[in-house]
């Protein structure tokens, strides 16, 4: 089933049985794995393929309900409290937190998050939570004009601009204190081997990833190291209900 689904067939899906498989994946993805059985599924001949599968159909199910959020947003008559009430929005405040105080932010600074999506929550809580502007480019132009209607929706149109675009549309003229790189910005690879050739030394950018259970098998990006023109320099490991690493890194 999550090979035969096609991308509008998922995100116009109403389809309890594909909801269903969302949900179980979900379980599944939470579960604690012996890291013998993690090794040995990274080494099986199918994995990559599988994974592969398995990332795609997460990614445009999770779309499909961000799409669905952003919508419930416009349509509210409080779209604060519809925000806050949100199941995950507990996990955004945290991961803020970290990214503020991780990167050493100041209230004023300018972050820039890539592949900011419909509902670009990290750049809305950030930005709201600890006075920041944020700049979010996102590459489809629906998505695009959806996250503006959402963020001037939520009173933020000076906090927050959108930008229609891709890795490749930086640098820009405005200067950035922090490069957020969002968990589905995708192709990894490439986008930091662009941000290696643009980017000046001294420059901080971070990224997600997932290490711990069986979702560190589930997420395609478990295995990805950053060029090495990026030193590493702070990780910080998830505690509840928060699930991602965060990991920053410098320009060399």
């Amino acid at each position: 089933m999550v090979k035969g689904s096609g991308e509008k067939e998922i995100l116009g899906s109403s389809s309890g049985e594909l909801h269903a498989l969302f949900k179980r994946l979900d379980e599944l993805a939470a579960l604690e794995v012996d890291e013998k059985a993690i090794d040995a599924t990274f080494k099986s001949p199918d994995f990559d393929s599988l994974v592969d599968s398995i990332s795609r159909f997460r990614f445009l199910y999770n779309l499909k309900l961000e799409n669905e959020k952003a919508k419930s947003l416009l349509e509210s008559s409080d779209p604060w409290e519809t925000l806050r009430n949100f199941t995950l929005y507990s996990n955004y405040l945290q991961l803020a937190r970290t990214e503020y105080t991780g990167s050493g932010l100041e209230p004023g600074d300018c972050v820039l998050f890539l592949g900011s999506g419909p509902l670009p929550l990290s750049l809305i809580v950030l930005c709201r939570e600890n006075g920041l502007f944020g700049i979010g480019i996102e590459q489809d132009r629906k998505r695009a004009d959806l996250s503006r209607e959402v963020i001037a929706c939520l009173g933020l149109p000076e906090s927050i601009k959108i930008i229609e675009g891709n890795h490749f549309s930086l640098p820009l003229e405005t200067g950035c204190d922090l490069y957020m790189i969002a968990a589905q910005a995708e192709p990894k690879k490439e986008v930091f081997e662009h941000l290696e050739k643009i980017l000046p030394g001294g420059t901080k950018v971070s990224y997600r990833l997932y290490e711990k259970g069986f979702r560190r098998i589930l997420d395609g990006n478990s295995l990805f190291e950053p060029p090495s023109g990026f030193e590493e320099y702070l990780r910080v490991q998830p505690e509840p209900p928060v699930n991602n690493t965060v990991v920053f890194l410098k320009r060399r």
